[in-house]
């Protein structure tokens, strides 16, 4: 797997406080798997398989950055 990085980090807000700066897919799937509110939804879901794609090759890294942002909006996230 390769360690990418998006050309423009995402800071993503958290309800339970604080905010996490996600540079990458390999940050956004473990942002994912260890913060997420919600892994339910339909993008959450999305967003993983997108991610570990880019990470293997099989996407870019800014569709994955594109589908982390569709889920952050899902769950109510706030993003800079």
């Amino acid at each position: 797997m390769r360690h990418i990085k998006w050309s423009n980090p995402i800071e993503v807000g958290f309800a339970q406080g604080g905010a996490k700066t996600v540079t990458g897919p390999s940050e956004a799937l473990r942002c994912l798997s260890e913060m997420w509110p919600d892994r339910r939804g339909p993008l959450y879901v999305a967003a993983r398989s997108v991610c570990r794609a880019a990470m293997d090759g099989r996407r870019s890294a800014e569709e994955a950055r594109e589908m982390f942002i569709s889920a952050t909006q899902e769950a109510h996230l706030t993003t800079h």
